[in-house]
């Protein structure tokens, strides 16, 4: 069986928020899906070793960011290729905190929501939590980010913990890692050398000189 076969689903590119020890903190998520209409409840899937799934049991609520196809890279490798534990992933991204202390991102999303968690259920590796709607914007702007939309036009590929993870082939030529958000780049297309000065990490935003060259040649034992 392909094990790609479940990427054919829709699925949609969201930021969820939660009260931090330290601060607040978010990570980026693609399963968050409705249950009910009355009362509105949605059901999000979080990894047992992120840190927002440690929070959001403490904490009980979160925040639920709708992502456009105008958030940026920079946003996505922020919230989703770092951790939270002992960094501000938010201190680089415009957001406001709601009075129960959750985050909301401001910056090119179409609508927002916060959530009471009602119930949960443990899988082996990730919490499904159901929350139902206590707030959330007025408007809706913009065009939602689907998943598909990720990867194929901002070409981002799932962070280690997401429920759709998927490992790469291992690429056959040298592999440029960048420091911010761990991004790969695989040579796939255009030698690492030959891109330009002025080229960015197409996650993060980071400049092409935080990029380290990763040795992807193996030893026989």
């Amino acid at each position: 069986m392909n094990n790609r076969i479940l990427q054919s689903l829709s699925y949609g590119l969201y930021a969820v928020g939660v009260k931090g020890e330290k601060y607040p903190t978010a990570c980026i998520v693609n399963t968050v899906f409705q249950i009910t209409s009355s009362p509105m409840m949605v059901a999000i899937s979080i990894n047992h070793a992120n840190y927002t799934n440690e929070c959001i049991k403490k904490q009980g609520e979160f925040t639920v960011s709708v992502l456009s196809e105008n958030t940026s890279g920079a946003i996505i490798g922020a919230l989703g290729f770092n951790s939270g534990r002992e960094s501000n992933k938010l201190q680089n991204v415009r957001h406001k905190i709601l009075r129960e202390g959750a985050p909301v991102v401001q910056e090119d999303i179409c609508c927002w929501f916060l959530c009471k968690v009602r119930d949960s259920i443990e899988t082996t590796t990730h919490t499904i939590f159901i929350g139902e709607l206590t707030a959330g914007s007025e408007k809706i702007t913009g065009t939602p980010m689907t998943y598909k939309f990720y990867h194929d036009v901002i070409k981002g590929k799932s962070p280690k913990y997401a429920p759709t993870y998927v490992p790469d082939n291992e690429p056959a030529g040298d592999v440029y890692t960048c420091k911010i958000c761990k991004y790969e780049y695989d040579n796939s297309l255009i030698p690492f050398e030959e891109l330009p000065d002025d080229w960015t990490c197409p996650i993060c935003g980071a400049p092409k000189d935080v990029f380290i060259k990763k040795n992807n040649e193996t030893t026989e034992e």
